[in-house]
């Protein structure tokens, strides 16, 4: 995987000049782009950024699609195979495994300006990278933090934790129980997906999950590093209480009035809920932003970026990809980063100042991009139906108490690498 990679990437560099068309002898050429952007102020910037390029490209002009992060995976499958799908394509890198290799993709590869290709650090290219060939360009990624009632924590004399000497996974465990009291909780898991949030997070603790043998074949074996948060988070909830059940199977979004209400003093959210939390957050309410808890491996968690991809039945890859540079530029990925209140890939886009500044957090955010990994997941084929058949419960199970640790380690075994082993025939 490693070698290819690196041939993938050399691939990038070594192009030292940019794709950016001139205008097609047959006239215009239109291009179908569809975003995920839902957030208010992350649509308006994506929006305007369109409207730039159509101004200033009238060879080339993008249409915008609204698309939807709870829809895109199925939604893009039927559009693949009723050769209907957008031109340019807005996904996350662990989507894209089974589009690559099924052919619907397009090999960026040589594609890309060597600009773009050498402002992306490799380890984000790493998430898009599928045998040689690369399907898509990394260029939002967003840390999973702690938000914290910052009243809550100065009352109770907890230390406060920051990216060079964050909480370790025992710390956070107690700071939680000091936290919690009659009808308060020092933390609430909102884990309506529990697989992305615990594995992401096992990564700090050398969890990895996933092992790829000789033969190239993944199978799942779960050992002591995959055991450090999940245990955390079932003994939070059965063993110390300082964790309520009922919030196990919510969105982050729910969780918002129970902690600006005063029920729970910290939950652990993706970065970008810190927009919610400005708008909705009442008159009073004092919030802060700490990292999440470090293991073995430190503050190291997993990311699957959002990534732009272009379909491999458009008639016009250059020009779709033009228009991929063009939004990725470092001014315009600050744009979308500050929009989605997520940060970007680029590395020039990642030295702005705006990223940098303590108010929302945004510079305890940006400290922990250095540390952000592919998702173990990220190259792993049929992982969708694993997580739905096979982790989604057996993890929802352990949190709950109705399974022991020996349970979930024996169903993500037994029956994960049966789904696995269907895939890699």
């Amino acid at each position: 995987m490693r070698t290819r990679i690196t041939l993938a990437l050399a691939a990038l560099l070594l192009l030292l000049t940019g794709c950016s068309p001139g205008a097609p002898a047959d006239g215009p050429v239109t291009l179908r782009f569809q975003s995920l952007a839902w957030q208010p102020d992350s649509v308006a910037a994506t929006k305007e950024l369109v409207r730039e390029w159509n101004a200033t490209h009238p060879e080339i002009k993008v249409e915008y699609v609204q698309g939807s992060w709870d829809s895109v995976h199925d939604q893009l499958l039927t559009s693949f195979e009723g050769g209907e799908a957008p031109d340019v394509i807005h996904d996350a890198s662990d989507d894209l495994a089974d589009f690559a290799y099924g052919g619907y993709l397009a090999d960026l590869s040589g594609l890309l300006p060597a600009r773009l290709a050498a402002d992306i650090p490799r380890g984000s290219w790493e998430t898009a990278t599928f045998g040689r060939g690369v399907y898509g360009v990394p260029f939002l990624q967003e840390p999973r933090v702690l938000i914290a009632d910052a009243d809550r924590l100065r009352a109770a004399k907890v230390r406060i934790p920051t990216a060079g000497h964050p909480w370790s996974w025992p710390e956070f465990r107690q700071v939680a129980k000091k936290l919690t009291g009659p009808g308060r909780y020092g933390v609430a898991w909102p884990l309506k997906d529990p697989v992305s949030a615990t594995l992401n997070l096992s990564l700090s603790a050398g969890g990895r999950l996933f092992h790829r043998g000789a033969d190239g074949k993944v199978t799942v074996r779960f050992e002591a590093g995959d055991a450090v948060v999940a245990r955390t988070i079932h003994d939070q909830v059965t063993v110390d209480r300082s964790a309520p059940a009922s919030t196990l199977g919510s969105g982050g979004a729910d969780t918002l009035p129970g902690l600006f209400g005063g029920r729970y003093a910290m939950v652990p959210l993706g970065f970008s809920y810190r927009q919610q939390i400005v708008r909705q957050a009442p008159e009073g309410f004092h919030w802060q932003v700490l990292p999440a808890p470090a293991g073995a491996d430190g503050l190291t968690q997993g990311v699957s970026p959002q990534t732009l991809s272009v379909s491999a039945d458009c008639p016009h890859k250059k020009e779709a990809v033009a228009f991929i540079d063009f939004l990725l530029r470092p001014r315009n990925m600050v744009r979308l980063a500050l929009g989605d209140w997520m940060l970007p890939t680029g590395t020039q886009a990642l030295k702005d100042p705006a990223l940098h500044t303590a108010r929302h957090g945004w510079a305890t955010g940006t400290a922990l991009a250095a540390r952000l990994r592919p998702a173990p997941a990220q190259f792993v084929r049929g992982y969708p139906e694993w997580k739905d058949k096979v982790a989604t419960p057996a993890y929802q199970q352990y949190y709950s108490g109705a399974s022991t640790l020996a349970g979930l380690r024996h169903r993500l075994e037994r029956d994960g690498n049966l789904v696995l082993a269907r895939y890699q025939r």
